[in-house]
């Protein structure tokens, strides 16, 4: 996610400030810069993001100290998504945050590239050539099972009980692009549980709840339909009864609107989601919770 205004102009360079890619530990750094933002990223995110792209991280260092930061995760030769634009407090203004923001986009070249930014600013990322997609709603309530669940005949099983590449194949059918490295890393955080909605054997759709810095947060929820994702969110939110639980929902998909709303959650924060090179066909009718604000 990026919360920082959107680049404008360059400014001149200056020789103490270093852009270069992170070390695996630089990532929780990063993490740690979101949460004090108020991003409320999971506490086991590093490992799964470094994943996605181990070339896709950057950090800016002043005379060796960071000070800013940025993803720009390269999935694959056509789609990349830019997330964790972060200058700290008091370094901000001096035209460090567009070299970050520089070493990001020209990684990801020609690639259609995605983010979510503040909806605020989405002018100025507009002169970076991205084009708003629409919009993503973060959802807070009380994990609870309370409501009347809707009548299915689908079984719930564990991920690690269905092959991966059979969740693989149904992740890469709503999401913009085949994410394996991800994914397999995703599906297994500590401090996580993840839960499949089977026909038989056909999957119908599966979630992901992982402990962030506050609470815990779904994502992604994936399923075919409404009875699938009610099913699923039911069986998460089971794991952390009681405990605060985050939704990340694309506006545009009513049906995922109304299981947030039925379960008592209420919208606190929302995003514009942007690309650079349209909207990937992605079946939002089936996106019930985005997987994550800084990777897509």
């Amino acid at each position: 996610m990026s919360s920082m205004e959107a680049p404008s102009r360059a400014r001149p360079d200056d020789a103490r400030f270093v852009v270069r890619r992170m070390t695996p530990p630089e990532v929780q750094i990063a993490l740690d810069w979101a949460a004090a933002e108020g991003w409320n990223p999971g506490l086991d995110d590093a490992r799964a993001f470094f994943a996605a792209d181990p070339q896709g991280f950057f950090i800016g260092t002043w005379d060796g100290e960071p000070i800013g930061c940025i993803s720009a995760v390269a999935y694959d030769d056509a789609f990349g998504f830019i997330g964790l634009y972060i200058m700290r407090s008091g370094w901000r203004g001096r035209g460090f945050g567009i070299r970050l923001w520089n070493e990001g986009m020209a990684y990801l070249g020609a690639r259609n590239i995605g983010l979510d930014g503040v909806v605020a600013q989405q002018a100025n990322y507009r002169k970076s050539g991205f084009v708003l997609a629409g919009r993503n709603v973060r959802y807070e309530g009380v994990a609870r099972t309370s409501v009347d669940p809707v009548q299915t005949t689908l079984t719930l099983a564990d991920a690690a009980d269905v092959p991966f590449a059979t969740l693989l194949d149904y992740d890469t059918g709503v999401f913009a692009c085949r994410r394996a490295a991800f994914l397999r890393d995703w599906l297994t955080l500590p401090h996580a549980c993840a839960r499949v909605a089977l026909s038989g054997n056909t999957v119908r759709g599966f979630g992901v709840i992982r402990r962030c810095a506050r609470g815990y947060k779904i994502g992604p929820l994936f399923a075919d339909d409404s009875p699938a994702a009610h099913a699923l969110y039911r069986a998460l939110v089971a794991e952390v009864a009681g405990e605060t639980v985050f939704l990340d929902v694309p506006e545009s998909n009513p049906a995922a609107v109304a299981l947030a709303v039925g379960h008592g959650m209420t919208s606190v924060f929302e995003t514009a989601r942007m690309y650079t090179r349209g909207v990937p066909e992605v079946p939002l009718a089936r996106v019930f919770g985005v997987t994550t604000f800084e990777l897509g």
